[in-house]
């Protein structure tokens, strides 16, 4: 099965957690830091592979069966993502969600890389209301 690096909803405790399906959760780890890390219209996270200027993204690794990509978690995910391949910060590969290429104007992107995660960034937000 193959393994996806989820930094959003889907984590432990999340809104779209159960569209894992019970996939086993594999380890809690970071990427390599080659990557940036936006907030897409405050709805969702997304990565972007950058040549310089990157930080590590705190997220979670699944064991996901390909039915379940197919039929539940890819069906969830907004347009302004696509699947793409990453590097954890043990050097192996990993299929996660990247913001979209190419980059066009989305609503309300945001660089939330100093965050390092998600959950991170949501805080952040709460604190500032």
């Amino acid at each position: 099965m193959p393994l996806i690096f989820l930094n959003g909803g889907a984590m432990r405790g999340g809104p779209l957690h159960h569209l894992l399906d019970g996939s086993p959760l594999v380890a809690e780890t970071t990427t390599a830091p080659r990557y940036r890390f936006y907030s897409v219209g405050d709805q969702c996270p997304a990565l972007t592979p950058v040549a310089h200027g990157g930080s590590p993204v705190h997220g979670e690794v699944y064991d996901v069966p390909m039915d379940v990509l197919r039929d539940k978690l890819l069906p969830a995910e907004p347009p302004e993502l696509e699947l793409g391949v990453i590097e954890l910060a043990d050097g192996s590969s990993s299929l996660a969600m990247l913001l979209r290429r190419p980059y066009t104007s989305y609503t309300r992107l945001i660089d939330i890389t100093e965050h390092g995660s998600w959950d991170a960034y949501r805080q952040s937000r709460k604190e500032a209301a």
